[in-house]
């Protein structure tokens, strides 16, 4: 809710699977939180992510039930209610529009300039927003409703 915690640009070519996104949990996410909010992970952490395979097979729940994270659940068939494509992504795009890119670092830089200049109380708002659409959605026997 306090902002991004970790951009991870995901090199060309690289498939996304249990393996991949484990290591990223364990080895880039994890000491992020560490440096970006430190006693977070004593006191607790909120985890959302969507229902996509990679997610939720058992090496990653695994991982996330050894680190104490409570799992926000998400309703099945609804990646529509993923939090980065309704607030985090719209805002980058916005912020790159129009503009051309010679290499991925330029991208990548662009994209890094993007993040921190968005609004931080907006992280707020947008948290909660999309938290009472996905209560709705979980209430609703997990129909999406808009």
């Amino acid at each position: 809710m306090n902002g991004v915690i970790l951009r991870w640009p995901v090199p060309i070519g690289t498939i996304i699977n249990t393996q991949y996104y484990k290591r990223v949990l364990q080895d880039k996410l994890r000491p992020a939180i560490r440096k970006k909010r430190p006693g977070l992970l004593e006191s607790g952490i909120l985890f959302h992510h969507d229902n996509a395979s990679v997610h939720t097979t058992r090496a990653v729940t695994d991982v996330l039930a050894r680190y104490k994270w409570e799992l926000l659940e998400h309703p099945r068939y609804s990646p529509d209610l993923a939090l980065c494509d309704f607030h985090l992504f719209p805002k980058i795009k916005e912020h790159l529009r129009g503009q051309r890119f010679e290499t991925e670092e330029d991208i990548i830089q662009a994209t890094k300039v993007a993040i921190k200049n968005l609004d931080k109380c907006s992280y707020v708002t947008a948290f909660k927003d999309r938290l009472q659409q996905i209560e709705k959605c979980i209430n609703n026997g997990g129909c999406y409703v808009a």
